[in-house]
Protein backbone atom coordinates (compact mmCIF):
# COMPACT_ATOMS: atom_id res chain seq x y z
CA UNK A 1 0.00 0.00 0.00
CA UNK A 2 1.53 3.18 -0.64
CA UNK A 3 2.11 5.98 1.93
CA UNK A 4 -0.32 8.65 0.28
CA UNK A 5 -2.78 6.14 0.78
CA UNK A 6 -1.95 4.74 4.21
CA UNK A 7 -1.88 8.54 5.18
CA UNK A 8 -5.14 9.19 3.60
CA UNK A 9 -6.74 6.08 5.41
CA UNK A 10 -5.87 7.37 8.70
CA UNK A 11 -7.21 11.03 8.18
CA UNK A 12 -10.30 9.28 6.66
CA UNK A 13 -10.75 6.50 9.75
CA UNK A 14 -9.92 9.64 12.24
CA UNK A 15 -12.65 11.26 10.21
CA UNK A 16 -15.03 8.65 10.43
CA UNK A 17 -14.89 8.18 14.30
CA UNK A 18 -15.27 12.26 15.07
CA UNK A 19 -17.90 11.71 12.62
CA UNK A 20 -19.40 8.51 14.32
CA UNK A 21 -18.58 9.84 17.59
CA UNK A 22 -20.53 13.11 17.11
CA UNK A 23 -23.22 11.46 15.26
CA UNK A 24 -24.00 8.89 18.14
CA UNK A 25 -23.75 12.01 20.90
CA UNK A 26 -26.29 13.61 18.71
CA UNK A 27 -28.51 10.75 18.63
CA UNK A 28 -28.06 10.10 22.14
CA UNK A 29 -28.96 13.65 23.05
CA UNK A 30 -31.89 14.03 20.05
CA UNK A 31 -34.00 10.71 21.76
CA UNK A 32 -33.43 11.79 25.61
CA UNK A 33 -34.72 15.45 24.45
CA UNK A 34 -37.57 13.56 22.40
CA UNK A 35 -38.07 11.72 25.81
CA UNK A 36 -38.58 14.88 27.51
CA UNK A 37 -40.93 16.33 24.95
CA UNK A 38 -43.11 13.21 25.22
CA UNK A 39 -43.25 13.26 28.99
CA UNK A 40 -44.09 16.63 29.11
CA UNK A 41 -46.51 16.46 26.00
CA UNK A 42 -48.23 13.46 26.73
CA UNK A 43 -48.10 12.61 31.05
CA UNK A 44 -48.07 15.95 32.15
CA UNK A 45 -50.59 17.67 30.14
CA UNK A 46 -53.15 14.98 31.46
CA UNK A 47 -51.87 16.04 35.14
CA UNK A 48 -52.74 19.70 34.28
CA UNK A 49 -55.61 18.75 32.66
CA UNK A 50 -56.54 16.25 35.61
CA UNK A 51 -55.94 19.54 37.89
CA UNK A 52 -57.96 21.39 35.55
CA UNK A 53 -60.76 18.80 36.32
CA UNK A 54 -60.15 18.96 39.94
CA UNK A 55 -60.83 22.75 40.46
CA UNK A 56 -64.10 21.98 37.86
CA UNK A 57 -65.30 19.88 40.88
CA UNK A 58 -64.73 22.16 43.38
CA UNK A 59 -66.24 24.70 41.73
CA UNK A 60 -69.26 22.49 41.34
CA UNK A 61 -69.48 21.31 44.95
CA UNK A 62 -68.84 25.02 46.79
CA UNK A 63 -70.80 26.77 44.27
CA UNK A 64 -72.97 24.76 42.71
CA UNK A 65 -75.81 27.65 40.95
CA UNK A 66 -72.76 28.58 39.17
CA UNK A 67 -73.20 26.86 35.68
CA UNK A 68 -69.58 27.12 34.59
CA UNK A 69 -67.75 24.17 36.62
CA UNK A 70 -69.75 21.96 34.93
CA UNK A 71 -68.43 23.13 31.04
CA UNK A 72 -65.38 23.34 32.36
CA UNK A 73 -65.13 19.92 33.69
CA UNK A 74 -66.45 18.69 30.39
CA UNK A 75 -64.24 20.77 28.18
CA UNK A 76 -61.08 19.25 29.99
CA UNK A 77 -62.28 15.71 29.85
CA UNK A 78 -62.51 15.90 26.56
CA UNK A 79 -59.04 17.03 26.29
CA UNK A 80 -57.79 14.04 28.14
CA UNK A 81 -59.58 11.88 26.08
CA UNK A 82 -57.76 12.98 23.10
CA UNK A 83 -54.64 13.02 25.35
CA UNK A 84 -54.98 8.74 26.61
CA UNK A 85 -51.01 7.35 26.31
CA UNK A 86 -50.90 4.90 29.64
CA UNK A 87 -52.84 1.53 29.65
CA UNK A 88 -55.83 1.93 31.74
CA UNK A 89 -56.50 5.56 31.27
CA UNK A 90 -58.25 5.39 28.64
CA UNK A 91 -61.53 2.88 31.12
CA UNK A 92 -60.99 5.39 33.61
CA UNK A 93 -61.65 8.51 30.84
CA UNK A 94 -64.81 6.19 29.58
CA UNK A 95 -65.97 6.03 33.13
CA UNK A 96 -65.53 9.89 33.88
CA UNK A 97 -67.01 10.32 31.10
CA UNK A 98 -70.28 8.25 31.90
CA UNK A 99 -70.24 9.55 35.40
CA UNK A 100 -70.09 13.25 34.27
CA UNK A 101 -73.22 12.52 31.77
CA UNK A 102 -74.54 11.07 34.69
CA UNK A 103 -74.16 13.97 36.82
CA UNK A 104 -75.39 16.06 33.92
CA UNK A 105 -78.64 14.21 33.92
CA UNK A 106 -79.18 14.23 37.86
CA UNK A 107 -78.56 18.08 37.53
CA UNK A 108 -80.82 18.22 34.46
CA UNK A 109 -83.34 16.99 36.26
CA UNK A 110 -83.19 19.40 39.52
CA UNK A 111 -81.96 16.73 41.63
CA UNK A 112 -80.56 17.98 44.83
CA UNK A 113 -77.18 18.40 45.76
CA UNK A 114 -77.39 15.55 48.25
CA UNK A 115 -78.64 13.31 45.71
CA UNK A 116 -75.64 14.87 43.33
CA UNK A 117 -72.75 14.11 46.23
CA UNK A 118 -71.94 10.55 45.63
CA UNK A 119 -71.57 11.32 41.67
CA UNK A 120 -69.63 14.13 42.37
CA UNK A 121 -67.30 12.26 44.49
CA UNK A 122 -66.85 9.64 42.55
CA UNK A 123 -65.95 12.15 39.56
CA UNK A 124 -63.08 13.27 42.21
CA UNK A 125 -61.58 9.91 42.75
CA UNK A 126 -61.53 9.01 39.07
CA UNK A 127 -59.86 12.62 38.67
CA UNK A 128 -57.56 11.75 41.12
CA UNK A 129 -56.69 8.15 40.14
CA UNK A 130 -56.09 9.73 36.45
CA UNK A 131 -53.43 12.59 37.90
CA UNK A 132 -52.27 9.56 39.97
CA UNK A 133 -51.79 7.19 36.78
CA UNK A 134 -49.67 10.05 35.07
CA UNK A 135 -48.02 11.27 37.39
CA UNK A 136 -46.63 7.50 38.30
CA UNK A 137 -46.25 7.56 34.49
CA UNK A 138 -43.87 10.69 34.57
CA UNK A 139 -42.19 9.21 37.47
CA UNK A 140 -41.38 5.65 35.80
CA UNK A 141 -40.49 7.58 32.16
CA UNK A 142 -38.76 9.95 34.46
CA UNK A 143 -36.64 7.26 35.72
CA UNK A 144 -36.67 5.32 32.37
CA UNK A 145 -35.23 8.57 30.56
CA UNK A 146 -32.26 8.58 33.68
CA UNK A 147 -31.91 4.91 33.39
CA UNK A 148 -31.01 5.63 29.00
CA UNK A 149 -29.44 8.72 30.00
CA UNK A 150 -26.70 6.99 32.03
CA UNK A 151 -26.61 3.75 29.65
CA UNK A 152 -26.00 6.66 26.55
CA UNK A 153 -23.64 7.85 28.76
CA UNK A 154 -21.56 4.59 29.25
CA UNK A 155 -22.47 4.04 25.51
CA UNK A 156 -21.06 7.27 24.42
CA UNK A 157 -17.80 7.13 26.85
CA UNK A 158 -17.20 3.53 25.54
CA UNK A 159 -17.48 5.09 21.98
CA UNK A 160 -15.23 7.40 23.30
CA UNK A 161 -12.42 5.55 24.82
CA UNK A 162 -12.43 3.11 21.52
CA UNK A 163 -12.41 5.95 19.64
CA UNK A 164 -9.14 7.26 21.35
CA UNK A 165 -7.53 3.67 21.23
CA UNK A 166 -8.49 3.99 17.55
CA UNK A 167 -7.03 7.12 17.35
CA UNK A 168 -4.04 6.60 19.34
CA UNK A 169 -3.57 3.40 17.33
CA UNK A 170 -3.45 5.78 14.12
CA UNK A 171 -1.39 8.68 15.64
CA UNK A 172 1.28 5.76 16.93
CA UNK A 173 1.23 4.04 13.79
CA UNK A 174 1.00 5.74 11.19
CA UNK A 175 3.68 8.63 11.84
CA UNK A 176 5.91 5.47 12.62
CA UNK A 177 5.34 3.69 8.59
CA UNK A 178 6.48 7.58 7.49
CA UNK A 179 9.30 7.91 10.13
CA UNK A 180 10.77 4.38 10.00
CA UNK A 181 11.65 4.08 6.39
CA UNK A 182 13.32 7.84 6.99
CA UNK A 183 15.18 6.51 10.14
CA UNK A 184 16.65 3.74 7.97
CA UNK A 185 17.58 6.82 4.95
CA UNK A 186 19.04 8.47 7.66
CA UNK A 187 21.16 5.93 9.04
CA UNK A 188 22.16 5.04 5.31
CA UNK A 189 23.18 8.37 4.42
CA UNK A 190 25.09 8.47 7.97
CA UNK A 191 26.85 5.39 6.69
CA UNK A 192 27.59 6.80 3.04
CA UNK A 193 28.79 9.89 4.21
CA UNK A 194 31.28 7.53 6.16
CA UNK A 195 32.46 6.06 3.04
CA UNK A 196 30.53 3.12 3.58
CA UNK A 197 28.53 2.26 0.71
CA UNK A 198 27.69 -0.98 1.57
CA UNK A 199 24.78 -0.45 4.04
CA UNK A 200 21.58 -0.82 2.03
CA UNK A 201 18.22 -0.37 2.79
CA UNK A 202 15.75 -3.06 2.67
CA UNK A 203 12.98 -3.12 0.42
CA UNK A 204 10.21 -4.28 2.71
CA UNK A 205 7.14 -2.54 0.32
CA UNK A 206 6.40 -1.58 -2.74
CA UNK A 207 5.11 2.25 -1.66
CA UNK A 208 7.13 5.54 -2.27
CA UNK A 209 9.54 4.18 0.81
CA UNK A 210 10.14 0.96 -1.70
CA UNK A 211 11.00 2.92 -4.63
CA UNK A 212 13.32 5.20 -2.65
CA UNK A 213 14.86 2.68 -1.04
CA UNK A 214 15.61 1.08 -4.38
CA UNK A 215 16.44 3.74 -5.96
CA UNK A 216 19.19 4.54 -3.27
CA UNK A 217 20.20 1.50 -3.03
CA UNK A 218 21.42 1.66 -6.70
CA UNK A 219 22.90 5.00 -5.86
CA UNK A 220 25.06 3.41 -3.66
CA UNK A 221 26.03 0.61 -5.93
CA UNK A 222 27.16 3.48 -8.25
CA UNK A 223 28.80 5.09 -6.01
CA UNK A 224 30.59 2.22 -4.88
CA UNK A 225 31.91 1.75 -8.60
CA UNK A 226 32.74 4.78 -8.91
CA UNK A 227 34.64 5.32 -6.20
CA UNK A 228 36.14 1.83 -7.15
CA UNK A 229 37.09 3.29 -10.36
CA UNK A 230 38.40 6.89 -8.64
CA UNK A 231 40.11 5.40 -6.02
CA UNK A 232 41.89 3.00 -8.69
CA UNK A 233 42.65 6.14 -10.94
CA UNK A 234 43.51 7.94 -7.65
CA UNK A 235 46.21 4.79 -6.50
CA UNK A 236 47.40 4.28 -10.76
CA UNK A 237 48.08 8.37 -10.35
CA UNK A 238 49.34 8.54 -6.66
CA UNK A 239 51.23 5.26 -7.52
CA UNK A 240 52.52 7.09 -11.31
CA UNK A 241 53.31 9.95 -9.50
CA UNK A 242 55.40 7.76 -6.91
CA UNK A 243 57.59 6.35 -9.64
CA UNK A 244 58.05 9.52 -11.17
CA UNK A 245 59.49 10.94 -7.90
CA UNK A 246 60.96 7.92 -6.79
CA UNK A 247 62.39 7.44 -9.92
CA UNK A 248 63.61 11.33 -10.28
CA UNK A 249 68.11 11.36 -10.44
CA UNK A 250 67.30 14.34 -8.43
CA UNK A 251 67.03 14.42 -4.22
CA UNK A 252 63.23 16.01 -3.86
CA UNK A 253 62.28 17.40 -0.40
CA UNK A 254 58.54 18.33 -0.02
CA UNK A 255 58.13 21.13 2.47
CA UNK A 256 54.59 22.19 3.77
CA UNK A 257 53.76 26.09 5.05
CA UNK A 258 55.30 25.39 8.20
CA UNK A 259 58.49 23.60 6.84
CA UNK A 260 58.35 20.19 8.20
CA UNK A 261 58.99 17.18 5.83
CA UNK A 262 55.76 16.11 3.93
CA UNK A 263 57.45 14.06 1.27
CA UNK A 264 61.34 12.71 0.65
CA UNK A 265 62.50 10.99 -2.46
CA UNK A 266 64.87 7.81 -2.26
CA UNK A 267 67.74 9.93 -3.83
CA UNK A 268 66.94 12.52 -1.25
CA UNK A 269 66.80 10.05 1.58
CA UNK A 270 70.29 8.82 0.46
CA UNK A 271 71.65 12.14 0.39
CA UNK A 272 70.42 12.96 3.65
CA UNK A 273 71.90 9.46 5.19
CA UNK A 274 68.59 9.33 6.68
CA UNK A 275 65.72 6.49 6.17
CA UNK A 276 61.98 8.14 5.01
CA UNK A 277 60.72 6.79 8.01
CA UNK A 278 62.88 9.75 10.07
CA UNK A 279 62.32 12.42 7.49
CA UNK A 280 58.79 12.14 7.01
CA UNK A 281 56.65 14.71 9.13
CA UNK A 282 59.80 15.78 11.05
CA UNK A 283 60.45 20.10 11.02
CA UNK A 284 63.20 20.90 8.61
CA UNK A 285 64.96 22.72 11.38
CA UNK A 286 64.99 19.59 13.78
CA UNK A 287 66.44 17.72 10.94
CA UNK A 288 68.97 20.26 10.47
CA UNK A 289 70.56 20.46 14.05
CA UNK A 290 71.60 16.72 13.12
CA UNK A 291 72.40 16.84 9.89
CA UNK A 292 74.68 18.92 7.92
CA UNK A 293 73.85 18.94 4.76
CA UNK A 294 70.31 20.00 5.66
CA UNK A 295 71.92 23.11 7.74
CA UNK A 296 73.39 23.68 3.80
CA UNK A 297 70.28 23.74 2.34
CA UNK A 298 67.95 25.58 4.60
CA UNK A 299 70.83 28.40 4.82
CA UNK A 300 69.67 30.59 1.20
CA UNK A 301 66.03 30.20 2.71
CA UNK A 302 66.54 31.99 5.84
CA UNK A 303 66.71 34.93 3.66
CA UNK A 304 64.04 37.48 2.78
CA UNK A 305 60.92 36.14 0.62
CA UNK A 306 62.01 39.68 -1.50
CA UNK A 307 66.18 37.53 -1.67
CA UNK A 308 65.44 34.10 -1.89
CA UNK A 309 65.63 33.56 -5.06
CA UNK A 310 68.66 35.13 -5.52
CA UNK A 311 70.50 33.92 -2.60
CA UNK A 312 69.33 30.43 -4.11
CA UNK A 313 70.98 31.11 -7.11
CA UNK A 314 74.47 32.63 -5.51
CA UNK A 315 74.49 29.45 -3.08
CA UNK A 316 77.60 27.84 -4.22
CA UNK A 317 77.81 23.88 -4.81
CA UNK A 318 76.63 21.21 -2.38
CA UNK A 319 80.16 19.01 -2.09
CA UNK A 320 79.05 15.27 -1.08
CA UNK A 321 80.73 12.71 -1.04
CA UNK A 322 79.22 8.93 -1.88
CA UNK A 323 80.92 5.82 -2.17
CA UNK A 324 84.56 7.51 -1.83
CA UNK A 325 83.69 9.93 -4.72
CA UNK A 326 82.86 13.44 -4.50
CA UNK A 327 79.29 14.20 -6.16
CA UNK A 328 77.94 18.14 -6.80
CA UNK A 329 74.75 19.12 -6.25
CA UNK A 330 73.02 22.21 -7.02
CA UNK A 331 69.71 23.70 -4.93
CA UNK A 332 66.74 24.40 -6.98
CA UNK A 333 63.83 25.79 -4.85
CA UNK A 334 59.93 26.24 -6.18
CA UNK A 335 57.67 28.65 -4.27
CA UNK A 336 54.18 26.76 -3.92
CA UNK A 337 50.97 28.92 -3.61
CA UNK A 338 47.79 28.06 -3.78
CA UNK A 339 44.51 30.54 -4.05
CA UNK A 340 42.22 30.67 -1.28
CA UNK A 341 38.67 30.93 -2.63
CA UNK A 342 37.25 32.44 1.07
CA UNK A 343 39.65 35.01 0.89
CA UNK A 344 40.28 35.94 -2.59
CA UNK A 345 44.15 36.17 -2.24
CA UNK A 346 46.82 33.51 -3.25
CA UNK A 347 48.32 31.92 -0.02
CA UNK A 348 51.98 30.37 0.42
CA UNK A 349 51.54 26.33 1.12
CA UNK A 350 54.78 25.37 1.12
CA UNK A 351 58.19 24.26 -1.14
CA UNK A 352 59.68 22.17 -3.20
CA UNK A 353 63.15 21.59 -2.54
CA UNK A 354 65.36 19.86 -5.31
CA UNK A 355 69.44 18.46 -5.34
CA UNK A 356 70.11 18.09 -9.11
CA UNK A 357 73.36 16.52 -9.72
CA UNK A 358 75.32 18.55 -11.40
CA UNK A 359 78.44 16.30 -11.44
CA UNK A 360 78.56 15.37 -15.16
CA UNK A 361 78.94 19.30 -15.70
CA UNK A 362 81.44 19.99 -13.09
CA UNK A 363 83.84 16.66 -14.48
CA UNK A 364 82.92 18.17 -17.97
CA UNK A 365 83.91 21.79 -16.94
CA UNK A 366 87.32 19.88 -15.28
CA UNK A 367 87.79 17.78 -18.11
CA UNK A 368 87.66 21.09 -20.61
CA UNK A 369 90.20 22.50 -18.08
CA UNK A 370 92.11 19.91 -18.33
CA UNK A 371 91.86 19.43 -22.17
CA UNK A 372 92.89 23.26 -22.75
CA UNK A 373 95.92 22.92 -20.84
CA UNK A 374 96.80 20.25 -22.58
CA UNK A 375 96.27 21.27 -25.83
CA UNK A 376 97.92 24.35 -24.45
CA UNK A 377 100.71 21.87 -23.45
CA UNK A 378 100.52 19.94 -27.07
CA UNK A 379 100.51 23.20 -28.91
CA UNK A 380 103.36 24.86 -27.01
CA UNK A 381 105.55 21.98 -27.49
CA UNK A 382 105.92 21.40 -31.14
CA UNK A 383 105.52 25.47 -31.26
CA UNK A 384 108.46 25.71 -29.44
CA UNK A 385 110.56 23.07 -30.89
CA UNK A 386 109.92 24.51 -33.88
CA UNK A 387 110.50 27.75 -33.13
CA UNK A 388 114.17 26.56 -31.56
CA UNK A 389 115.27 24.74 -35.17
CA UNK A 390 114.12 27.83 -37.01
CA UNK A 391 116.94 29.30 -34.96
CA UNK A 392 119.35 27.24 -35.80
CA UNK A 393 118.84 27.14 -39.11
CA UNK A 394 119.28 30.43 -39.36
CA UNK A 395 123.23 29.92 -37.98
CA UNK A 396 124.92 29.54 -41.53
CA UNK A 397 128.05 27.22 -39.93
CA UNK A 398 125.65 24.43 -39.35
CA UNK A 399 126.82 21.77 -41.27
CA UNK A 400 124.46 20.37 -44.60
CA UNK A 401 123.31 16.87 -42.90
CA UNK A 402 122.48 18.93 -39.53
CA UNK A 403 120.69 21.30 -41.48
CA UNK A 404 118.37 18.32 -43.13
CA UNK A 405 118.10 16.80 -39.72
CA UNK A 406 116.79 19.55 -37.97
CA UNK A 407 114.10 19.97 -41.38
CA UNK A 408 112.42 16.85 -40.55
CA UNK A 409 112.51 17.46 -36.98
CA UNK A 410 110.39 20.29 -37.85
CA UNK A 411 108.48 18.69 -40.78
CA UNK A 412 107.62 15.83 -37.56
CA UNK A 413 106.49 18.94 -35.49
CA UNK A 414 104.06 20.52 -38.61
CA UNK A 415 102.56 17.21 -38.76
CA UNK A 416 101.82 16.70 -35.20
CA UNK A 417 100.27 20.13 -35.28
CA UNK A 418 98.26 19.27 -38.19
CA UNK A 419 96.98 16.18 -36.85
CA UNK A 420 96.05 17.80 -33.75
CA UNK A 421 94.22 20.82 -35.27
CA UNK A 422 92.31 18.23 -38.06
CA UNK A 423 91.45 16.30 -34.47
CA UNK A 424 89.98 19.43 -33.38
CA UNK A 425 88.23 20.30 -36.86
CA UNK A 426 86.69 16.83 -36.46
CA UNK A 427 85.05 17.37 -33.67
CA UNK A 428 83.92 20.52 -33.78
CA UNK A 429 82.32 19.27 -37.04
CA UNK A 430 80.60 16.48 -35.13
CA UNK A 431 78.83 18.80 -32.17
CA UNK A 432 77.68 21.10 -35.25
CA UNK A 433 75.67 18.12 -36.31
CA UNK A 434 77.38 18.25 -39.91
CA UNK A 435 78.21 14.37 -39.91
CA UNK A 436 81.33 12.42 -41.33
CA UNK A 437 81.48 13.10 -45.17
CA UNK A 438 82.34 9.31 -45.85
CA UNK A 439 83.79 8.42 -49.50
CA UNK A 440 82.97 4.18 -48.96
CA UNK A 441 84.05 1.61 -51.50
CA UNK A 442 85.40 -1.79 -51.70
CA UNK A 443 88.78 -1.31 -50.24
CA UNK A 444 91.76 -4.11 -49.96
CA UNK A 445 92.58 -3.95 -46.05
CA UNK A 446 96.59 -4.50 -47.43
CA UNK A 447 96.07 -1.42 -48.74
CA UNK A 448 95.07 0.53 -45.87
CA UNK A 449 97.89 -1.22 -44.09
CA UNK A 450 100.40 -0.30 -45.91
CA UNK A 451 99.51 3.63 -46.04
CA UNK A 452 99.22 3.26 -42.02
CA UNK A 453 102.62 1.59 -41.62
CA UNK A 454 104.39 3.51 -44.04
CA UNK A 455 103.37 6.58 -41.90
CA UNK A 456 104.07 5.35 -38.66
CA UNK A 457 107.64 3.86 -39.62
CA UNK A 458 110.09 6.72 -38.53
CA UNK A 459 108.09 6.31 -35.56
CA UNK A 460 109.32 2.87 -34.97
CA UNK A 461 112.22 3.35 -35.85
CA UNK A 462 112.90 6.02 -33.58
CA UNK A 463 111.63 3.72 -30.71
CA UNK A 464 113.18 0.38 -31.98
CA UNK A 465 110.26 -1.18 -32.35
CA UNK A 466 108.89 -3.91 -34.73
CA UNK A 467 105.90 -3.84 -36.60
CA UNK A 468 104.26 -7.84 -37.14
CA UNK A 469 101.74 -7.92 -39.65
CA UNK A 470 99.25 -10.78 -39.67
CA UNK A 471 97.05 -10.84 -42.41
CA UNK A 472 94.57 -14.04 -43.27
CA UNK A 473 95.18 -15.39 -46.63
CA UNK A 474 92.92 -14.54 -49.26
CA UNK A 475 91.26 -11.21 -46.98
CA UNK A 476 88.32 -10.14 -48.68
CA UNK A 477 87.84 -6.41 -49.32
CA UNK A 478 85.83 -3.96 -47.21
CA UNK A 479 83.09 -1.13 -47.89
CA UNK A 480 85.45 1.53 -46.17
CA UNK A 481 86.76 5.16 -46.16
CA UNK A 482 89.88 4.29 -47.42
CA UNK A 483 91.23 7.87 -45.62
CA UNK A 484 89.06 7.49 -42.37
CA UNK A 485 90.04 3.62 -41.75
CA UNK A 486 93.51 4.35 -42.72
CA UNK A 487 93.31 7.60 -39.87
CA UNK A 488 91.97 4.67 -37.15
CA UNK A 489 94.13 2.75 -37.93
CA UNK A 490 97.29 5.23 -37.61
CA UNK A 491 95.83 6.51 -34.32
CA UNK A 492 95.19 3.20 -33.06
CA UNK A 493 99.56 2.29 -34.17
CA UNK A 494 100.45 5.84 -32.79
CA UNK A 495 99.00 5.20 -29.41
CA UNK A 496 100.57 1.58 -29.54
CA UNK A 497 103.76 3.33 -29.95
CA UNK A 498 103.51 6.06 -27.73
CA UNK A 499 103.12 3.60 -24.87
CA UNK A 500 105.00 0.56 -25.54
CA UNK A 501 108.77 0.32 -24.13
CA UNK A 502 111.35 0.15 -26.27
CA UNK A 503 112.36 -2.38 -28.52
CA UNK A 504 109.08 -4.30 -27.94
CA UNK A 505 107.11 -5.87 -30.65
CA UNK A 506 103.61 -4.66 -31.92
CA UNK A 507 101.39 -7.21 -33.52
CA UNK A 508 98.50 -6.04 -36.31
CA UNK A 509 96.37 -9.14 -36.98
CA UNK A 510 93.31 -8.72 -39.61
CA UNK A 511 90.76 -12.02 -40.08
CA UNK A 512 87.32 -12.07 -41.30
CA UNK A 513 84.83 -12.57 -38.45
CA UNK A 514 81.48 -13.33 -40.15
CA UNK A 515 79.98 -10.83 -42.50
CA UNK A 516 83.03 -8.00 -41.08
CA UNK A 517 86.62 -8.02 -41.04
CA UNK A 518 88.00 -7.87 -37.96
CA UNK A 519 91.58 -6.05 -36.95
CA UNK A 520 93.30 -5.82 -34.08
CA UNK A 521 96.54 -3.89 -32.90
CA UNK A 522 98.43 -5.14 -29.96
CA UNK A 523 100.75 -3.38 -27.95
CA UNK A 524 102.81 -4.25 -25.17
CA UNK A 525 102.03 -1.19 -22.30
CA UNK A 526 101.04 -0.97 -19.27
CA UNK A 527 97.38 -1.83 -20.12
CA UNK A 528 94.04 -0.90 -18.92
CA UNK A 529 91.49 -1.12 -16.01
CA UNK A 530 88.34 -2.48 -16.73
CA UNK A 531 86.43 0.52 -15.27
CA UNK A 532 88.05 2.90 -17.69
CA UNK A 533 87.54 0.46 -20.91
CA UNK A 534 84.55 2.47 -22.21
CA UNK A 535 85.92 5.84 -20.60
CA UNK A 536 88.72 6.07 -22.85
CA UNK A 537 86.10 6.43 -25.93
CA UNK A 538 84.59 9.35 -24.11
CA UNK A 539 85.70 12.86 -25.56
CA UNK A 540 88.44 14.22 -23.48
CA UNK A 541 88.49 11.42 -20.77
CA UNK A 542 92.14 11.11 -18.94
CA UNK A 543 92.91 8.53 -17.44
CA UNK A 544 93.96 8.77 -13.89
CA UNK A 545 96.87 6.17 -13.58
CA UNK A 546 99.77 8.73 -14.23
CA UNK A 547 101.97 5.79 -15.19
CA UNK A 548 99.49 4.97 -18.23
CA UNK A 549 98.18 6.79 -20.97
CA UNK A 550 99.20 10.18 -20.13
CA UNK A 551 98.97 13.27 -23.11
CA UNK A 552 97.12 13.93 -25.91
CA UNK A 553 94.06 15.78 -26.32
CA UNK A 554 91.60 12.50 -25.46
CA UNK A 555 89.98 13.01 -28.60
CA UNK A 556 91.67 10.40 -31.29
CA UNK A 557 90.08 7.33 -29.63
CA UNK A 558 86.56 9.77 -29.51
CA UNK A 559 86.71 10.30 -33.13
CA UNK A 560 88.35 6.61 -34.40
CA UNK A 561 84.73 4.98 -32.61
CA UNK A 562 82.59 7.89 -34.75
CA UNK A 563 84.80 6.87 -37.78
CA UNK A 564 84.05 3.21 -37.53
CA UNK A 565 80.54 3.41 -36.36
CA UNK A 566 79.68 5.55 -39.18
CA UNK A 567 81.01 2.83 -41.38
CA UNK A 568 78.48 0.43 -39.50
CA UNK A 569 81.54 -1.61 -37.53
CA UNK A 570 82.40 -1.55 -33.68
CA UNK A 571 85.17 -0.46 -32.13
CA UNK A 572 86.54 -1.79 -28.98
CA UNK A 573 89.62 -2.61 -26.19
CA UNK A 574 90.77 -5.61 -24.19
CA UNK A 575 92.86 -5.22 -21.35
CA UNK A 576 94.33 -5.57 -18.25
CA UNK A 577 96.77 -3.68 -16.07
CA UNK A 578 100.23 -4.83 -17.19
CA UNK A 579 99.49 -7.16 -19.82
CA UNK A 580 99.19 -4.63 -22.57
CA UNK A 581 96.54 -3.77 -24.54
CA UNK A 582 94.50 -5.03 -27.84
CA UNK A 583 92.51 -2.60 -29.49
CA UNK A 584 89.48 -4.25 -32.49
CA UNK A 585 87.74 -2.77 -34.75
CA UNK A 586 85.60 -4.59 -37.85
CA UNK A 587 84.29 -3.23 -40.54
CA UNK A 588 81.66 -5.16 -43.20
CA UNK A 589 82.72 -7.19 -45.79
CA UNK A 590 81.69 -5.76 -49.82
CA UNK A 591 79.23 -7.90 -51.35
Amino acid sequence: MNLKTLITLGFVAMLALLLGLGGYAYYTVHRLDRGSRDVLKENFYSVELGQQMQRALDQMETTPNVPTGLPRFRQSLVREAGNITETGEKELVDSLIQNQSDFQRLLDAGAPAAARAPTLDLLRRQTYRMVALNTAALTRKNELANVNATQAGRYLVAFVVMSLLLGLMFVLSVPEAAVGPLRKLTQSLEHATDNNFTATIPIEHSNEYGRVARAFNQMLVQLQEYRSSTLAELITERNRAASIVSGLDEGLLLLDEHRCIILANPVACALLSRPVEQLVGQSAAAVAQENDLMQEILRPLEVQAARREQAVADAPLLRIVQQGEEAYYRLAVQELVSFNEALNKNEFVGQILTLRNVSDYKKLDQVKSNFLATVSHELKTPLSSINLNTKLLQDERLPADERQRITGHIRQETQRLQRMVGELLDVSRLDAGTGIQLEVRPTPLAEVMGFATATVQPQLDDKQLRLDLQLAPDLPTVRADVEKTTWVLINLLANAIRYSPRGECLTVRAAVAGTFVQVSVQDRGPGIAAEHHDKIFQRFAQLPDKAGYRGGSGLGLSIAREFITTQGGRLWVESELGSGSTFHFTLPVAG
